[in-house]
């Protein structure tokens, strides 16, 4: 679908014209005067349509259909109707226009959008009446970042794929040209936006049997490569054992396919000594048996999606690249399954992590922070001025947060501050949680340094933040995301599939780099 833009309202030839309508409180004379005196006013307030934005040619068609008298305009109400011209036009509603937020433009985007896109095959989008006041250009690209998401499918297995109708989509304004570079910038960063949440879902989607490590690398490498200033460093099973990674390689252990660790680095056209320089780590197991610690059947289907923190974090970094943002980032994935075979890790085995501590693996399915672990630490080493990790890391997060918020746990305030802020940016759920002394205690072993689970199932996602701590360098400034609940099948937002990688955090993570 081509989304373009016009300066012309009329768009003529066009199938199909999109206008927004909102409500308010029409105030009776009663209530007028009720407000004057200490007298209450019987008379219930009326609402009434607010459209001045609407040409001449909708509103005389709308008066003149009988059914107008019963379209109130409320949020997410919806009218058809068809234009002198023979056109048709649909009417979306918002509802109270003080009360418009990006995000409820973004959710309408989604609605309209699946209910034209297999009945036409060119539509004209009339933006001014849906562009928050004061945050034109962000909405507009709200609005791109919504229709990429919202037309994405994941059919590349189906012998038979479904075609969508819509090619083609004006954005109509009567704006002055004086904004057109403005909104042409609004329109590529939500098409760019979009486009790398799509390869995220594409990456989070594919079945484990295709997307093994050893594909995956070569996977993004090869997607890579097609980036500027973009370096690429791939490690292999041998590379990691010289990094003397104990913890990455134990969950590798009963594996079929060799890890891989994808190592990116973008470094912007007019870096200096004062550039920002961010690190992205990712959890990035292409599935989980659970190991020896094997998960029950149930549990086990969809572990293909164990990899979503991995395709998230690269998906950002993607973005940021694509906008030239000016600030250097340093990307690692971190590749493998965790399968059963007669070389696989078994419970009560003890490893040496990267920085030297020892760790007692007790469950073979809390491998998600042994990987982390031994990866955050190598990351440590380009001393950024903040690293943050994106992983599917614990099923307590759901418990937590349900399954609607991701989860921050950090050792640095002002880290957690900024992502936090982020996140309300670009209207994702983010909630901070704790990681207190008696979570570091708990992940003490009696016969190693540390143990892999904690004491009880209690906190488990704090616990598991904890750990991944211990391999954190002093002096850096780390957040973690929990993105278990978040990470896949994100239904309640009309913008995401109801199964599937959803490619939340994606924004967030940018607008953070955007503004770090």
């Amino acid at each position: 679908m081509k989304i373009n833009l016009s300066f012309e309202a009329k768009q003529s030839g066009t199938e199909l014209h999109i206008y927004s309508c909102f409500n308010k409180i029409k105030e009776s004379k009663e209530t007028k005067a009720a407000k004057k005196s200490t007298a209450k006013s019987s008379t219930k307030p009326e609402k009434v349509l607010a459209h001045s934005h609407w040409p001449e040619e909708l509103l005389e068609a709308f008066e003149h259909s009988v059914a107008s008298k019963h379209y109130k305009g409320e949020m997410g109400e919806m009218f058809s109707l068809t234009l002198v011209s023979g056109a048709s036009a649909i009417i979306v509603g918002l509802g109270d226009k003080t009360k418009l937020t990006k995000e409820i433009v973004r959710r309408q985007m989604a609605h309209a959008y699946k209910a034209i896109s297999n009945k036409f095959v060119d539509a004209t989008l009339h933006i001014d009446g849906f562009l928050v006041k004061g945050l034109a250009e962000e909405t507009i690209t709200a609005m791109v970042e919504a229709l990429r998401m919202t037309s994405y499918a994941f059919d590349r297995h189906l012998a038979v794929k479904k075609k969508v109708k819509l090619e083609t989509l004006v954005f109509a304004t009567n704006e002055k040209k004086t904004s057109a570079k403005k909104f042409e910038a609004a329109i590529a960063e939500g098409n760019t936006i979009g486009d790398c949440i799509k390869v995220a879902r594409d990456f989070v989607n594919e079945a484990p049997n295709i997307l093994h490590s050893e594909a995956y690398a070569k996977e993004v490498e090869k997607d890579a490569k097609t980036l500027k200033n973009v370096k690429i460093k791939i490690l292999g099973k041998a590379e990691l054992k010289k990094e003397k990674m104990g913890m990455f390689l134990s969950v590798n252990a009963g594996s079929a396919y060799e890890p891989r660790l994808v190592h990116l680095t973008y470094t912007p056209a007019k870096a200096t000594s004062k550039t920002k320089h961010v690190a992205l780590v990712g959890k990035g197991l292409t599935f989980d048996t659970g190991g020896y610690s094997l998960k029950p059947g149930a549990s086990m289907m969809n572990m293909k999606f164990d990899m979503a923190g991995s395709a998230t974090v690269y998906a950002a970094f993607r973005a940021a690249v694509l906008l030239q943002l000016p600030v250097k980032i340093s990307c690692y994935l971190a590749m493998t399954d965790n399968a059963v075979n007669e070389l696989a890790t078994m419970p009560d085995s003890i490893v040496t992590a990267r920085n030297g501590k020892t760790v007692e693996i007790l469950n073979t399915d809390a491998e998600g922070r042994l990987v982390l672990g031994d990866v955050v630490n190598y990351a440590c080493d380009s001393k950024p001025d903040a690293l943050i990790d994106a992983a599917t890391l614990t099923g307590a997060i759901l418990v937590a947060l349900g399954n609607e918020v991701c989860g921050l746990f950090s050792n640095d305030q002002k880290l957690a501050d900024s992502l936090l802020k982020s996140a309300k940016n670009v209207d994702e759920y983010m909630w901070q949680l704790p990681i207190i002394d008696e979570h570091k205690n708990d992940m003490k072993a009696l016969v190693a340094d540390l143990k892999n689970i904690g004491g009880s199932s209690f906190g488990g996602s704090a616990k598991g933040a904890a750990f991944i701590e211990n391999f954190v360098e002093a002096g850096i400034s780390w957040a973690h995301l929990d993105i278990a609940g978040i990470g896949d099948s994100q239904g309640h937002l009309p913008y995401c599939p109801a199964k599937g990688g959803s490619g939340i955090v994606i924004r967030t993570l940018v607008d953070y780099l955007k503004n770090v």
